[in-house]
């Protein structure tokens, strides 16, 4: 499952996978994996400084995780430049979705901050799709 967004030329594309070897259904544990590309295409230098993600599982349960940066890094993005990082997220349910934020600070602009955004996207054991 894939999504874009771009927002103030930041273009943020997400692909989930579904993990079979790393999921228990008969414990009600479906995991999935995540992958994001950032990437700069307006002109001015961008720093990723934190996120919000909005987890839901198949039952309309969020939950809602926030914190500094991600996978432990603040990129800092030029114009043209992008950062890809790999994450996972475990389900109770064999269907869900994700969406959220990115905070975007303009280094050389004092003050200045924007909220990029990250489209919904599905997370599904393949089986659980009709």
């Amino acid at each position: 499952m894939r999504s874009t967004a771009t927002t103030q030329g930041v273009r943020i594309q997400v692909e989930s996978e579904y993990l079979p070897d790393r999921s228990n259904p008969t414990r009600n544990q479906w995991f999935f994996t995540y992958r994001v590309r950032i990437e700069n295409i307006g002109q001015r230098t961008v720093q990723l400084v934190s996120r919000h993600w909005i987890i839901e599982n198949g039952r309309g349960q969020i939950e809602h995780v926030r914190g500094p940066g991600v996978v432990g890094e603040t990129p800092v993005l030029g114009p043209g430049q992008s950062f890809s990082y790999q994450s996972f997220c475990p389900l109770d349910t064999p269907i869900g979705s994700m969406r959220g934020t990115y905070q975007m600070v303009v280094p050389e602009d004092v003050g200045a901050e924007f909220e990029a955004d990250i489209a919904p996207f599905t997370l599904a054991c393949p089986t659980s799709l009709n």
